[in-house]
């Protein structure tokens, strides 16, 4: 109250113990806090014509797709500047009552509530709402719906905003309609705004990534083959025998890899990066974001309480507090996974066991990671978030990918031959792949982890906070026919995450890893994330428009922290998929044999084919080789198996040695990865200097924008000065305002 918000206390409907408090923001608080946060504002309307989409007499066609324009219709589109109180009278304002959204209400409200002290003893001091809700002297502080999100309020002046986001985009029955993000930015702020427009990009994305995929995944089913030869067993005494036809089902696979998708994909994934960024500019300045930086942003009330140092900023000249600790950004690596997983039936159990410790491990770095943080105290809520981001994503990115990488980089690697096979330590066998091949084995392991991880979020985010709502209404019902008024239906409603959308970034980043870093091994995973996401869109936007209390509205420029994670990503992923292809799939060795040892009849260059490549990527063994160590307990009268490898037969006078054919695949393998890499990395640049981050249209509107608002200030400087001053020409004025305009936009003017 001292701080001037007017305060208003009101008696439980459902439990007498139970008082709210009700905030409200007078005119000339709300202008004050304005100014205080650079709030932007409308100044004039936008005077610059757009150009009409090309696309347009289309427009029929993907009508039903869009929201309801009777129901959402579109804003108009303002010049903004950011508020100052003494120049009111510049701004475009129609209605007093409602020239401040409900959304900046919200944010000055709990800027206020934020730092608002309430005990000083001495040097130490006790401020925020954040405080007092976790000593238990508040339940809950919360801003409110504006009605019941599937019953339209009977109120005239009620916007009813939550009922049209339910039924034109969280509705289930509006799945396959576009999202509606200048409302959603409207409602629940910029922040959560930006991430829906990110998400439902990435999904787009996906569209043309799992159609490819998905070719290519049916081309390599149809061309899958069978053979009945002998193999050796793979590991020692206790296994037997086997067939490769008992493997074959899944050989397919492999023959998927001769198309050329990791590269295709790569190429999507940087169109993905240069167009978002494209977007992002476009959202940035429609949202009035353009100008958000760091010394707009205030500090973070933790920090203002820990910090009674204070420092003289170099830039402003003005002393700041700030804190003596220094910490460093410490760094922990989970150890590689082995599984002992000879079979297929293995293979499948090792990676659900896989994704369970995976699932235990989350809960305990995601501990660490945020004691880390909090030991830094970073001075602002983006500081905090981008540093808690980084270290989130090195745990999450060892626990979630270390068992891929072991699979696809390390296991069956370095495992000799029946004869001599390498030992670890002395006495326990080196693995070898499943049967089927590493290949077979790391998509089993990409797929379990990549659907168990989708469904294990719906559950979380679905269900629990439906049943827990559901409890509570059963407990807190009330017989009488009272009605329950707005502020007690929120407090109903499960509460926000103070970490915000940071787990939702994290799973969608953790799944673009697993799209981007593994496709050569898994064509289907695009299209499993397409599908992911189509739901996890509806979900989120049912999640937080039914099921939760309304967020605080949030600024925010960008995706942060994650949108360089995802450039390392994509960089990281033309090594790793070129790497699966030629070290864990047989595609080189394929077209070595191809070019190279395929001719017939022998000496006819022109004439190349498959046939007898599987026999000759098989090398022979004699069981009378075999160690006693080795031997297998039944050999049912067989002389000879076979293994995965390029070596001399026994007889030879260079028997188990590699042979010609082994040199020859090596060096395709290294000029393979070189070539790829290069190819891709210079499209990739290529494209990042073509596509100019920020359209020409937006950077036309940014200037005409600022030089609108230098006018502006000038005019009202230049009439300040002038009532102290003889009376000047008016004409000369506003010459004088748009030439001084102009030089601060273009010094060459």
């Amino acid at each position: 109250m001292k701080m001037g918000l007017e305060l208003e206390a009101t008696q439980s409907v459902i439990d007498e113990k139970l008082l709210f408090v009700k905030v409200h923001m007078p005119w000339d608080v709300l202008c004050t806090y304005a100014e205080v946060l650079h709030i932007k504002l409308p100044i004039q309307p936008n005077d610059l014509s757009c150009h009409p989409s090309p696309w347009r007499c289309l427009s029929f066609l993907t009508k039903p797709f869009y929201p309801s324009e009777e129901l959402i219709t579109k804003e108009a589109e303002f010049f903004t500047a950011a508020f100052e109180k003494d120049r009111l009278d510049y701004f475009y304002m129609k209605d007093k009552d409602t020239f401040f959204t409900p959304s900046m209400r919200s944010r000055m409200a709990y800027y206020i509530l934020s730092r608002a002290p309430y005990e000083i003893r001495g040097n130490i001091k006790k401020f925020g709402i954040t405080k007092l809700l976790g000593g238990g002297v508040y339940k809950a502080a919360y801003p409110l719906h504006d009605c019941r999100f599937n019953v339209k309020s009977k109120e005239d002046d009620c916007p009813n905003e939550r009922y049209l986001l339910y039924q034109e985009w969280a509705n289930p029955k509006s799945f396959y309609k576009m999202q509606p993000l200048d409302l959603i930015r409207k409602y629940y702020g910029e922040k959560i705004g930006i991430y829906f427009a990110w998400l439902g990009f990435y999904t787009i994305m996906l569209t043309l990534a799992a159609a490819v995929g998905l070719g290519c995944f049916i081309y390599g089913y149809r061309t899958q083959d069978t053979s009945q030869i002998v193999m050796c067993p793979q590991c020692d005494r206790e296994c037997k025998f086997w067939r490769l036809n008992s493997t074959c089902e899944l050989l397919f696979l492999f023959y998927s890899l001769l198309h050329p998708l990791p590269v295709h994909f790569l190429a999507v994934v940087t169109l993905f990066l240069e167009f978002w960024k494209r977007y992002q500019a476009e959202l940035e300045y429609e949202w009035d974001t353009v100008e958000f930086l760091e010394q707009e942003e205030p500090p973070r009330p933790e920090y203002e309480a820990k910090c009674i140092y204070e420092r003289k900023n170099p830039v402003t000249g003005v002393n700041h507090i700030h804190t003596k600790l220094r910490t460093q950004d410490l760094r922990e690596l989970e150890p590689l996974k082995e599984y002992v997983t000879p079979q297929m039936a293995t293979s499948v159990t090792a990676s659900l066991i896989s994704f369970v410790v995976i699932m235990i491990l989350n809960v305990l770095y995601e501990r660490v990671a945020i004691w880390i943080t909090d030991f830094e105290l970073p001075r602002t809520k983006t500081d905090y978030e981008n540093s808690l981001t980084l270290k989130m994503f090195l745990f999450q990115f060892v626990n979630y990918y270390s068992s891929c990488f072991y699979i696809a980089f390390v296991k069956g690697k370095a495992v000799g031959y029946p004869g001599d096979p390498v030992y670890l330590l002395g006495k326990y066998r080196n693995e070898e792949c499943d049967p089927g091949g590493c290949l077979i084995e790391l998509t089993t392991q990409l797929s379990i982890i990549m659907g168990g991880k989708a469904i294990w979020n719906n559950i979380q985010e679905v269900l629990l906070p439906w049943v827990k709502n559901l409890i509570f209404r059963y407990f807190t019902r009330v017989t009488s026919q009272k009605v329950i008024p707005r502020w007690e239906q929120d407090y109903e409603l499960q509460p926000v995450s103070q970490l915000g959308l940071f787990y939702e970034y994290l799973e969608m980043v953790i799944q673009f890893g697993f799209v981007t870093l593994f496709v050569a091994s898994f064509p289907l995973a695009p299209v499993l994330a397409l599908v992911n996401n189509l739901f996890e869109i509806r979900v989120d936007a049912w999640k937080i428009t039914t099921q939760f209390r309304r967020v605080v509205p949030e600024k925010a420029q960008h995706i942060g922290a994650w949108q360089p994670i995802l450039g390392g990503i994509a960089i990281l992923a033309v090594a790793t998929n070129a790497m699966i292809i030629a070290f864990t799939s047989d595609m080189i060795p394929r077209l070595v044999y191809y070019w190279s040892f395929s001719v017939y009849p022998y000496g006819n260059y022109s004439n190349h084919t498959m046939e007898g490549y599987i026999n000759s990527s098989l090398s022979i063994f004699s069981t009378s080789h075999f160690s006693n160590e080795s031997m297998p307990i039944a050999t049912y009268n067989i002389t000879t198996c076979r293994y995965r490898d390029f070596r001399y037969p026994p007889g030879h006078p260079r028997q188990y040695e590699y042979n010609v054919y082994y040199w020859h695949v090596i060096a395709a393998k290294m000029a393979f990865i070189i070539v790829v890499e290069h190819i891709v990395y210079l499209t990739k640049f290529i494209l990042s200097y073509v596509i100019p981050d920020v359209p020409y249209a937006v950077r036309e509107q940014i200037k005409r924008e600022k030089y609108l608002t230098q006018v502006i200030l000038h005019e009202t400087n230049l009439k300040l000065v002038t009532k102290r001053l003889k009376p000047i020409n008016e004409e000369t004025l506003k010459d004088t305002a748009m030439k001084m305009a102009m030089e601060e936009l273009d010094p060459d003017f």
